[in-house]
């Protein structure tokens, strides 16, 4: 008997959330408090933004922009342009005027919904987004009298105001255009990754099963990770399908609000880059007993690797299960995750040999191929030793780019990730570090991420970030910033001598320089290439290369 051909649209997926579980809550914050709608009136609300956008114009397969913050609105415009068949085009509000110009001419995005507060970023490009034919403008508290001379403004509540509260889905082919997501690119213009349909709805399926991430209709999610970054790692279609509680933290990403938010709204499950869970960690220990934190079960970590200490810290101290995440806006983004315990065997192992899988990137995700290749394309051992380019390939990994197919980052059907790892014989994936942030001295390589997690392991540490500078004789020498805990105090003698503890002399930093903080990215990550930019800029010279000069 055959079975019924029927296409894999979001929209399938999306109104269940309402259908299930109408009470349960959206929940945003705001300036003094919370602004809570269930499930049922955003539902509503999500069918008559796309009807006001199908009034003004967009038709399937038009872009439309977002330039918003996680809040309640903006999971209004993820429902509206997957159901109406349009593309929703995240927009980052931490990148420049420059990116923000190429990306939204490059998209051609004919209409943005922004958040009233970032309005003054994006005035910046009046007179340079021919494509944009109106900005609607969602106003939260503080901001209700807002003015702006960007096109054809509108509030967003008269916008949606009066529209019917069903909108007829079209029934559109699975492969069409669902989202589009531009890197923050590290060299050259932003690269755009399009989203179909039939790759988000096979990745939400996934990203919900109980050895992925386990999300379930009776689970708390508070989505820190920003829904401009790899479409919130696909947390909102996932959350919004369940009907799971929600809690969205608009612009107030400060790690006292976010601490506040985990407590008061008894989240259960959560997602953010590490730099957050080191900043919830300072706040509840310079605190204790303020915070209860009783209902929080897991945190997925991504972006960067996690330090071992940190989450071991959340298990010890909060009973709660950090999981570690590898992935990219190329593979939408979950490719690979890991939890204390994924297989029968290791049910046996020690806690200590438990956590020793956490800090791995994982196991493959169910549906994706996973190879470490060398430089002539050749398949290495999976022996937690050879190292080599990560390569993924998969239904919802990027085939090519927006626009812009740079055959040069695929090798076949595989994507060529830029990440440089190993796989062990319990075929967990193991990254060493990003191609361009290893460090190679004297022909042998050393790993910034191995270095920097293990000097966030010392006491009094709170952030490290390890960089490569140019060395006459050894090509680089790695160079470690540090930025410590508050009224903490550690010598960078007391650095090297801990990374002797683990590392050979060779792999040592050559230079610890204290540091109030370290520069991140538009996604949270620690920005690298600024770093080392500031170095060159200031002239810095490494210490052997002082004492010759």
């Amino acid at each position: 008997m055959a079975m019924q051909n029927t296409p894999l649209l979001m929209s399938r997926l999306l109104d269940r959330g309402a259908k299930v579980a109408p009470n349960e809550e959206i929940v945003t914050a705001t300036e003094t408090g919370v602004r809570r709608q269930t499930y049922l009136e955003t539902r509503n609300r999500a069918h008559q933004l796309a009807h006001a956008l199908a009034d003004a114009g967009i038709e399937i397969g038009d872009r439309v922009g977002t330039f918003m913050w996680n809040g309640s609105r903006h999971l209004e415009a993820y429902h509206a342009t997957a159901g109406m068949g349009a593309v929703l085009h995240t927009l980052n509000v931490r990148l420049s005027d420059k990116d923000l110009e190429y990306i939204i001419d490059h998209a051609q995005d004919k209409i943005i919904i922004a958040d009233a507060d970032t309005l003054p970023l994006l005035e910046k490009l009046i007179g340079r987004m021919p494509s944009v034919k109106q900005v609607v403008v969602a106003t939260e508290e503080g901001f209700e009298g807002w003015k702006t001379d960007l096109p054809n403004p509108i509030d967003y509540e008269a916008f949606i105001a009066g529209k019917p509260t069903n909108y007829d889905w079209p029934n559109i082919p699975e492969t069409s255009p669902l989202g589009l997501c531009y890197t923050s690119g590290t060299t050259g213009n932003p690269k755009g990754v399009e989203y179909e349909h039939r790759s988000q709805y096979l990745h939400t399926i996934t990203q919900c099963m109980t050895d992925s991430m386990g999300l379930s209709g009776t689970d708390t999610l508070f989505g820190i990770v920003p829904m401009f970054h790899a479409m919130g790692w696909g947390l909102p279609w996932s959350a919004t399908m369940l009907g799971c509680k929600q809690v969205m933290p608009h612009r107030f990403m400060d790690p006292a609000r976010l601490i506040q938010l985990l407590a008061d709204e008894e989240v259960t499950v959560t997602a953010g880059v590490p730099t957050i869970w080191q900043g919830v960690k300072g706040l509840y220990e310079a605190s204790p007993g303020k915070y209860d934190l009783s209902k929080l079960s897991r945190l997925t970590c991504g972006g960067s690797s996690p330090p071992p200490s940190l989450i071991r810290w959340f298990w010890d101290e909060l009973d709660a299960e950090m999981i570690q995440g590898w992935g990219m806006t190329e593979t939408s983004p979950l490719a690979t995750l890991s939890r204390r315990v994924m297989k029968r065997g290791q049910l046996q192992l020690s806690e200590d040999e438990q956590f020793e899988n956490v800090a791995k990137a994982g196991q493959l995700m169910p549906g994706l191929e996973l190879e470490i290749f060398d430089e002539n394309f050749e398949p290495v051992a999976h022996d937690g030793e050879s190292v080599g380019e990560i390569f993924v390939r998969g239904p919802w990994i990027c085939s090519e780019y927006y626009n812009d197919p740079q055959p040069e980052k695929f090798h076949g059907d595989w994507l060529i990730t830029g990440d440089v790892g190993k796989i062990d014989p319990e075929e967990y994936l193991i990254i060493s570090d990003r191609s361009k942030d290893l460090v190679k001295s004297g022909g042998e390589w050393i790993s910034s991420v191995d270095l920097e997690n293990h000097i966030v392991a010392l006491k009094g540490v709170a952030q490290a970030c390890v960089v490569a500078h140019p060395h006459p004789k050894w090509d680089e020498r790695p160079v470690a910033l540090v930025v410590l805990e508050a009224g903490a105090q550690v010598s960078a003698e007391a650095v090297l001598e801990h990374c002797g503890t683990a590392f050979a002399k060779w792999q040592l930093p050559d230079d610890v320089l204290f540091v109030d903080s370290v520069p991140l990215t538009s996604t949270g990550k620690m920005d690298k290439k600024v770093v080392r930019a500031d170095l060159d800029a200031k002239g810095y010279q490494l210490p052997d290369q002082r004492q010759a000069s």
